[in-house]
């Protein structure tokens, strides 16, 4: 027979055991104690509480304070439980507000930095192309230039000087040197 006291669970005439919780962990806890591997009887585990979702404006309120001059003391009270209530709402409503401007800050600068890592991977891909680009270019040039040079040799034989390159070169060859005179 399993007979349920409260904190208390009478399994046996002889045997009393006591467990005490605090939450609701602790509860399901305990519950998880006494099935002791029982798969037939089913364990509920309550879920997380989730977040406040905030006080709502009320329809009607209530508790309006009065205009009269002579208040009695416990107007006083009603006034200061009002004012700490309006107080926590304000509070709530910021943070949550702080909150949602932190998220939208994360997701900028989140956004800001994985767009500068990839600039950064660009950059760091294109300096580590340029020395391959440099070896495969200056092979190139080399290659090109001597088939210009080649090509020069032959247009040169083939192509005649102008007439002004031509009389320069005379003149330098009858002008006397510097050194015979």
């Amino acid at each position: 027979m399993d007979y349920n006291y409260g904190v208390f669970s009478l399994l046996n005439w002889d045997e009393v055991t006591c467990f005490v919780s605090e939450n609701s962990s602790g509860l399901s806890e305990n519950k998880i104690r006494k099935t002791n591997g029982e798969s037939e009887k089913p364990v509920i585990i309550p879920e997380m509480p989730k977040e406040k979702k905030g006080f709502t404006v009320p329809e009607f309120v209530r508790n309006v304070m009065g205009s009269s001059a002579g208040a009695g003391s416990g107007e006083f009270h009603v006034y200061r439980h009002l004012r700490r209530k309006e107080y926590t709402r304000q509070k709530i409503i910021d943070e949550m507000g702080e909150q949602k401007i932190g998220r939208a800050n994360s997701k900028e600068k989140s956004k800001r930095l994985r767009k500068k890592a990839k600039r950064k991977m660009l950059k760091t891909s294109k300096v580590a192309a340029k020395p391959e680009e440099k070896k495969q270019s200056s092979s190139e040039e080399e290659e090109s230039s001597e088939d210009e040079n080649s090509n020069a040799d032959l247009a040169s034989d083939k192509i005649p000087l102008p007439i002004s390159l031509e009389s320069n070169q005379e003149n330098e060859n009858t002008k006397p040197s510097k050194e015979e005179a």
